[in-house]
């Protein structure tokens, strides 16, 4: 079995085969996920929020990105690989930009790196496609720009900024990226987009016509049930059944029910030496 690459995620685009991509964060998450078949698995800078508990992604490290990178490319077996590029890797300059993805790609196990922003961002998409690591692009609601957004907003609904959206989803196309991220955009607006681009677009909040989709695997699998933006739908509720899994677990240990015989181990009885002196 080999990992998808980007050809192939390519050729799925072009035969209008529609990508399932999930975000991972570990190396158990990434081999459920991969043996459930996804085609992409994003170490999103969303580990920030999901896994360290900060209020947004911006205080997220590079050495984070990397560490994590590396737990899930440890799981996966056929799901392409890409990795976030963290806040102040790669705003500095594309020089900047190509020794940080070099990194995701040489330490991270990552098979491409993903990063936010439309014109602004195409030097560096550009540079680090020369050098040969291929590139997702992120825009419409970028999280890393968030203050300057006024928050989680929906992005593209009046017509100057659709007109932008659209030059930016055309400038990191022609900068060399693979595929495209959209993020909380009008559906209407993102379906414009994925018609005018030839390489694939991965909805999130961003209608069904896009060539993909994207969630993160905690929210869908409802770990957090008080989390609940528009965009998310969640396939289980696990958050209750894995409290109480908890609770029965700490009142066993508690009542000395656990561990049971058949969960403990026992020395084996020495057969007693009798050594004759005559």
């Amino acid at each position: 079995m080999r990992r998808k690459t980007t050809l192939d995620l390519q050729r799925m685009k072009a035969g209008n085969e529609k990508i399932a991509m999930i975000t991972a964060y570990d190396a158990t998450m990434a081999r459920l996920v991969d043996t459930a078949g996804v085609d992409m698995v994003l170490v999103g800078d969303s580990v920030g929020m999901v896994v360290q508990g900060m209020p947004d992604t911006l205080g997220v490290t590079l050495e984070d990105m990397i560490y994590h990178g590396r737990c899930v490319a440890r799981g996966l077996q056929q799901a392409h690989l890409t990795v976030d590029m963290p806040f102040m890797s790669y705003q500095v300059s594309p020089e900047q930009a190509l020794e940080s993805a070099g990194r995701l790609v040489k330490e991270g196990h990552a098979q491409s790196v993903k990063l936010e922003g439309g014109e602004r961002s195409a030097a560096a998409i550009a540079k680090i496609v020369e050098a040969g690591i291929p590139v997702v692009g992120h825009i419409g609601l970028t999280p890393q720009s968030v203050h300057t957004l006024g928050g989680w907003r929906v992005q593209g609904r009046s017509d100057a900024q659709a007109e932008q959206l659209m030059s930016d989803a055309l400038s990191v196309q022609a900068a060399g990226a693979f595929a495209l991220v959209l993020e909380m955009v009008p559906a209407e607006l993102a379906a414009e987009v994925t018609a005018a681009l030839e390489i694939p677009t991965i909805g999130i909040g961003a209608g069904v016509d896009c060539s993909g989709q994207v969630l993160v695997c905690n929210d869908l699998l409802g770990f957090d049930m008080a989390f609940s933006p528009k965009f998310l739908k969640r396939y289980a509720e696990l958050q209750d059944p894995m409290v109480a899994a908890i609770q029965a677990y700490v009142a066993e240990v508690r009542e000395g029910a656990f561990p049971g015989e058949e969960h403990s181990f026992h020395r084996k009885s020495a057969a007693r030496k009798v050594t004759r002196l005559y």
